[in-house]
């Protein structure tokens, strides 16, 4: 069962997207960012994205970063109107945690999977996919409580997978909490 959960285990977590270093990820070689949209970026069915997250895209920019949104999102309005708020790329209906949409995205981005972070609020989509896509990975703590039914029901099966797992970074990382010991899956 060790070997099938490392699958879910993220490289870190953090609070929220601000919290996440670029200088150190940029000089660890990572060139690019995968984002999820709802509840990492912005909250569920909104359209505000909250000042610190636009700052934080911005300066990830200012790095010389490729930055995507990566969303499963069915709404491709509402997604590119996000992106393009941003001046960021995106790939909407990516069916995460599949592959499609992390390799459509890597091929606009220009970048290859060892340097590519993932970030995202879901274990089960984001995490898990860019496991799988050989990507570090990011966990942030969901910015809202509101969200999809479904991911509702997600997140009930997160808690039980992040109490397996025990110690909830990958070993050989030396990352963990990135200021909260706790992680609030509401």
């Amino acid at each position: 069962m060790g070997e099938f959960l490392e699958c879910f285990r993220p490289d870190e977590y953090v609070d929220s997207l601000y919290d996440i270093d670029l200088a150190v990820l940029k000089s660890r070689g990572y060139q690019a960012l995968m984002l999820d949209m709802d509840n990492t970026l912005l909250p569920w069915a909104s359209m505000q994205i909250p000042e610190p997250n636009k700052k934080w895209v911005e300066t990830a920019k200012s790095l010389g970063m490729g930055v995507c949104i990566v969303s499963n999102t069915h709404n491709p309005r509402r997604l590119t109107k996000v992106a393009n708020d941003l001046g960021i790329s995106s790939v909407f209906k990516a069916l995460k945690p599949r592959p499609a949409g992390f390799t459509q995205a890597l091929k606009m981005l220009g970048c290859k999977p060892e340097n590519t972070v993932v970030v995202g609020d879901q274990i089960l989509t984001d995490i898990v996919g860019g496991n799988w896509a050989c990507m570090y990975t990011i966990l942030v703590k969901p910015i809202h409580p509101r969200e999809f039914v479904g991911t509702k029901i997600s997140r009930l099966i997160e808690r039980w997978i992040l109490g397996l797992l025990g110690d909830k970074t990958r070993s050989g990382t030396n990352v963990g909490w990135n200021k909260s010991e706790e992680r609030d899956t509401k």
